[in-house]
């Protein structure tokens, strides 16, 4: 098993910890991981995008230029990185972060509105969160527990009250994932 992942939206929208907390629960579940940031020098509302890598076996490079998901929560992005997802493959998109949809027949495409749910749970804060939930129930390659341990090497002690919330957000976004197109080239669990 390996998954190849871009995950891209602006700055501040918690891109990079997506990707880390990916990993980082990749890594509690003996996975091999690889995680690549990329940011422009504005980061915060400038765009931003990390590849996650997890894999049951050795990862020989970082560097891709297809993917098998890719997660887009902003038009900018959804422009670079919808031709990078491999034939088969998953793209999950923020429906309130973009201006149209993904036009291509061959992926799998799932949309989200993470932001519009972070709202009604009343803390923006956890949309990164709410998105991570959304790209488990459709690729389960970490377990939901393994995943918290990451969440917990990612987020400061400070902030660990907060736990119960993400994961709260991480089912929430499990719950709400919706399935816009389905590709027969390859099952989009495997």
């Amino acid at each position: 098993m390996t998954e190849e992942i871009i995950i891209a939206g602006f700055g501040g929208q918690g891109v990079l910890s997506m990707g880390q907390i990916l990993c980082y629960g990749g890594v509690m579940q003996n996975l091999e991981v690889s995680w690549m940031p990329s940011y422009g020098p504005e980061m915060r509302g400038g765009t931003a995008n990390c590849t996650a890598i997890i894999s049951d076996q050795l990862i020989s490079s970082p560097v891709l230029s297809t993917f098998d998901t890719a997660i887009v929560l902003n038009q900018p992005s959804m422009d670079k990185f919808e031709n990078t997802v491999k034939p088969g493959g998953l793209l999950i998109y923020e429906e309130n972060g973009t201006t149209r949809k993904p036009q291509r027949t061959d992926i799998n495409i799932c949309a989200i509105s993470a932001f519009e749910e972070s709202v009604k749970m009343k803390n923006t804060k956890v949309f990164n969160m709410i998105i991570i939930g959304g790209f488990l129930k459709m690729k389960p390659v970490i377990d939901l527990e393994n995943v918290i341990k990451g969440l917990k090497k990612v987020l400061p002690d400070r902030y660990h009250n907060l736990i119960p919330l993400n994961e709260e957000a991480i089912r929430k976004g499990m719950e709400i994932i919706k399935p816009e197109h389905v590709a027969l080239i390859r099952d989009i669990h495997s």
